[in-house]
């Protein structure tokens, strides 16, 4: 004779579970006699008593030769007990046998963190209420912790975003450039700003947080700890680069990167003026047209280096070559006059309008006029970026009127929030340099800047900039360029400390509640936290007055312990639905019935877990975690990579959940999906599904908790 248990992997405090044990006759005779189970707290091995009928902890059973039995015991799983070690014994006279085992006992309540994402304007002065935290009525609710984080200057993040392009590992022209880029672009902040040297030297000498990655930052305020997910590499090479930072912007070492970098640079540059991407002898022109649209840049910036004058002559002409080529190519055709004008010809004539002193001949002339004359009338069929360009061009070339026609026409088509600041629909990331969306972005910074003189419109234009690289990295060199490029114009000031903002709670001062807390150096970010009974539901109410002449950011978070079954959902940029199917098979094929009152699963069932999740945003690095019913077990055991609906992703399936792990989640609708076998009957906490961004856990969100009844 022999025994097993069929017990489920964990259990949950409140659960009503029946679990079975199986009894195999191996003989060839009826055997009789009892069967027991005994429970223990496995921490302490004290009998308890966990049965719904007390009296079922004995039962006599009797079984037909060769033949299988199960009996079963309904337990009651109470709160306060960790571990759960169970004992089996049969006994039928001469044949016996027994089993034990321990299983984790998981509480039926969890850590929520809910958060409120805050931003206010230059000069502004903005209410929030928290309205969950300031309006709990749950009677099971338990207050944690409140912790409030806020940064008066954002645009840091630029600062913080140039060692990547110090640092990129490779060495064609583009990467080589950029670097070169970078390093002016520091040597200037620098030489303007010796404030920001001090800075960095605090960093370095007291170990300062804003050397954290902020992959690590807030690790708090996390649902997985970052050692528990698939970027631990990158929060390392993260936290290095920041640690690096102090170096890099040192005086001396960028003079000598500088010019080490325009020897390379120098040397790339082939006899025709062109510029390969990574070697050889044949020039790329999109590579070349996008160097000496930099080298413009930065000439506008007034932070050009003389050694560039030398790269700059041979450029143009064979830029101006590839346009005469291509003209004459065309010119044959009976429409040439009025062809379309193509992605290529509008970057090399926006290139080329950074570079007003440099004389052209009458053949380059004549092509511009004919350029400009078909621009004025086909930009309305480009692209945003297209489009930008085109208005820069225009008004470089003494076209006013068209670029104000291009102005008007994006901001009718513009998008605003609060939260995202001013940004184009079309502003999405495609396969092409011209459907980059932080390039676009950036470009018409510029144009708004330079052409429209609406400082308002390129305020909010840059909050959506600074939002992107919250939650992102810019992901290329460059987009980290064009980001920090659009970032300091006519911004020589950006860095600096403009302001200071009152932050009050309940009406008090954060000075008088906290009088210890002091803000970053540089950064102006802080970061406080009330505990248990020192966080008072009347906290939930802020009033931040922006005194300075930067859009400042901060977020509140709230961390609560709430039993499962009564959590309800989050409403964030982040919004999430769980739903259960029962999949039964049938002649036309699997159908999926939904579980509800009336339609419970019973063991053996097929579960469809369809887990509908929608984006308001681009994030990186998010983790969507979905715990289960104690009484199912995952079909998919194995942890795998998986594809679906234009997303990659990690699946993890541990005990009590199954872990998606995504590098990149795209603004739109995604359906996730896994099975789960029906095991045990009872009634079961379903658990909560939640997802964090591991980068700003201020972008969370979970669903609503509830109950399973499971039929036998």
């Amino acid at each position: 004779m022999s025994i097993s248990a069929n017990m489920p992997r964990f259990l949950r405090e409140g659960d009503t579970v029946a679990v079975s044990a199986r009894l195999a006759n191996l003989t060839d005779k009826t055997l009789k006699g009892t069967i027991k189970m005994q429970l223990f707290n496995a921490l302490n091995m004290q009998p308890v008593n966990l049965f719904a009928n007390k009296a079922d902890g004995e039962q006599a059973f009797e079984v037909a030769a060769n033949i299988n039995k199960a009996v079963t015991f309904n337990l009651v799983i109470p709160a306060g007990l960790d571990a759960l070690t169970y004992r089996l014994t049969a006994d039928a006279g001469q044949f016996s046998d027994g089993e034990e085992n321990t299983l984790p006992v998981l509480p039926n309540r969890a850590l929520v963190t809910e958060s409120m994402p805050m931003m206010v304007r230059a000069g502004q002065t903005r209410g929030f209420t928290f309205d969950k935290l300031v309006n709990q009525s749950s009677k099971t609710l338990q207050n944690k912790t409140l912790t409030l984080e806020y940064t008066q200057n954002p645009a840091w993040y630029a600062v913080q975003a140039l060692p990547y392009m110090m640092e990129f590992p490779y060495e064609c022209a583009e990467q080589t450039f950029s670097r070169y880029y970078a390093n002016s672009l520091a040597t200037n902040l620098v030489n303007k700003m010796p404030a920001i040297k001090q800075v960095f030297d605090q960093w370095k000498a007291s170990n300062s947080s804003a050397l954290l990655s902020n992959l690590e930052k807030n690790q708090e305020l996390k649902a997985t700890l970052i050692e528990e997910t698939p970027w631990l590499q990158d929060a390392v090479s993260e936290t290095e680069q920041k640690k690096r930072i102090a170096l890099l912007f040192d005086l001396n070492k960028m003079s000598d990167e500088l010019r080490m970098n325009l020897d390379k640079l120098q040397k790339k540059q082939l006899p025709d003026g062109g510029f390969p991407w990574f070697g050889g002898d044949r020039a790329d022109r999109f590579i070349t047209q996008h160097i000496l649209q930099g080298i413009g840049e930065l000439r506008h910036l007034n932070i050009a280096g003389d050694g560039l004058d030398a790269v700059v002559p041979n450029a143009l002409n064979y830029m101006e070559r590839q346009l005469i080529n291509d003209d004459k190519q065309v010119k044959k055709d009976k429409d040439y006059a009025t062809r379309s004008v193509n992605d290529m010809e509008i970057q090399a004539w926006f290139a080329r309008s950074y570079f007003l002193n440099s004389p052209m001949d009458a053949a380059i002339q004549k092509l511009l006029t004919n350029y400009l004359e078909r621009a004025a009338s086909q930009w309305t069929t480009q692209n945003v970026y297209e489009q930008g360009m085109i208005a820069l061009t225009m008004q470089r070339y003494k076209k006013p009127a068209i670029t104000q026609q291009i102005e008007k026409s994006l901001l009718e088509t513009a998008q605003q929030s609060d939260e995202m600041g001013m940004y184009w629909a079309k502003n999405q990331r495609g396969y092409f340099w011209y459907e980059a969306p932080v390039e676009t972005q950036s470009l018409l910074i510029e144009l708004f800047t330079e052409a429209g003189n609406n400082t308002k419109v390129v305020d909010e234009m840059k909050i959506w900039l600074l939002r992107n690289k919250q939650t992102n990295n810019w992901k290329t060199t460059p987009a980290t360029a064009a980001a920090c490029y659009a970032l300091l114009l006519k911004g020589d000031d950006i860095l600096a400390t403009t302001g200071t903002s009152t932050i009050k709670l309940n009406g008090k001062l954060l000075e008088e509640l906290k009088p210890d807390v002091k803000a970053d150096a540089g950064t102006g970010y802080l970061k406080t936290s009330w505990a248990d009974e020192q966080l008072k539901p009347a906290l939930g109410k802020i009033e931040i007055q922006n005194g300075g002449t930067n859009t400042t950011w901060g977020a509140m978070h709230w961390q609560y312990l709430e039993n499962l079954d009564k959590i309800t959902s989050a409403l964030t940029n982040i919004q999430l639905v769980r739903k259960y199917y029962i999949q039964k098979q049938t002649d036309a094929g699997p159908v999926l019935v939904a579980v509800d009152a009336t339609h419970q699963p019973k063991t053996g069932d097929l579960l469809k877990v369809v887990i509908n999740l929608e984006a308001d945003r681009d994030f990186e690095y998010v983790q969507l975690k979905d715990l289960r019913p104690a009484g199912t077990e995952p079909v998919d055991a194995l942890s795998t990579y998986k594809y679906q609906d234009g997303l990659y992703y990690y699946q993890v399936t541990k005990d009590v959940a199954t872990n998606f792990f995504i590098s990149y989640l795209n603004k739109g609708n995604y359906v996730f999906e896994y099975q789960l076998r029906v095991a045990q009957p009872g009634n079961f906490s379903t658990g909560i599904t939640s997802i964090q961004s591991m980068y700003a856990p201020e972008f969370n969100a979970h669903s609503e908790g509830g109950r399973m009844g499971i039929k036998p």
